[in-house]
């Protein structure tokens, strides 16, 4: 359906403007009930934004500051693939301690989410140590070689916690104001060891210890050379990872 059914959101509901970042999806800001807000169109099944939207509603209940999905007149979180929501003011993290803050905003996250279900086709880091496949990753795409040291770093984490992870902590995915810490763009959230998390952050800003922050290093590197093979990054980000 496309943009059009922006018009379940009101007859007056109007894109504006696109946005940059958006890969996956068309993302611009619109006007909804006469509020700025931000509208998300693409190719997700109805599984996964329902796991998505209601992940984004419980986080805000609980006190974190994301996008949270703005019903249609007729009450749905999404429509024919689109998302409607908040639109967040702040800039990017530039300091440590700046750094620091979205260490302790990730943290809060995993806290409040022990026990979530993983999002629809998506697999966990620990769970490709004996699958193939997850949502945009496919081993059999990589080489032997490759996916073995990538199995490696992922076993060292085998047996932790899994916690909801936003995936893609970086500066565009957060918005920082004086008294609270954002995080935007959830398309690569799912359940996993919150490690490759806290891996992403600059100046090992989460203040994991030598050993800890080897693990988690290791396996985010190994996760990214997975989910984006096989481009230039990709291969960037296997090179770091130590072989067998």
């Amino acid at each position: 359906m496309g943009w059009e059914a922006l018009a379940q959101w009101g007859g007056d509901a109007a894109r504006i403007e696109p946005l940059s970042g958006g890969v996956a999806n068309d993302v611009w800001t619109v006007r909804v009930g006469g509020r700025l807000a931000v509208g998300r169109l693409g190719g997700r099944s109805d599984a996964d934004l329902a796991w998505e939207t209601g992940l984004l509603r419980y986080l805000d209940r609980e006190g974190l500051t994301v996008p949270v999905p703005i019903p249609t007149r007729d009450g749905r979180l999404f429509a024919d693939g689109l998302v409607v929501m908040t639109h967040l003011e702040g800039g990017p993290p530039e300091t440590p301690a700046d750094w620091r803050r979205v260490a302790g905003t990730l943290r809060d996250l995993h806290r409040l989410t022990r026990g979530w279900p993983q999002r629809p086709g998506w697999r966990s880091s620990t769970d490709l140590l004996h699958a193939d496949t997850g949502t945009k990753v496919d081993l059999g795409a990589m080489p032997a070689e490759g996916v073995a040291r990538c199995r490696a770093a992922w076993a060292r984490l085998a047996g932790r916690p899994t916690r909801v992870v936003h995936g893609d902590p970086n500066p565009r995915n957060i918005l920082l104001t004086a008294d609270r810490v954002a995080l935007i763009d959830w398309d690569e959230a799912h359940v996993d060891v919150p490690a490759l998390d806290l891996a992403r952050l600059p100046g090992n800003a989460a203040g994991l210890d030598d050993v800890a922050h080897d693990i988690a290093a290791q396996a985010s590197a190994a996760w990214e050379a997975a989910v984006c093979w096989d481009d230039d990054y990709s291969k960037r980000r296997l090179a770091e990872v130590r072989p067998v």
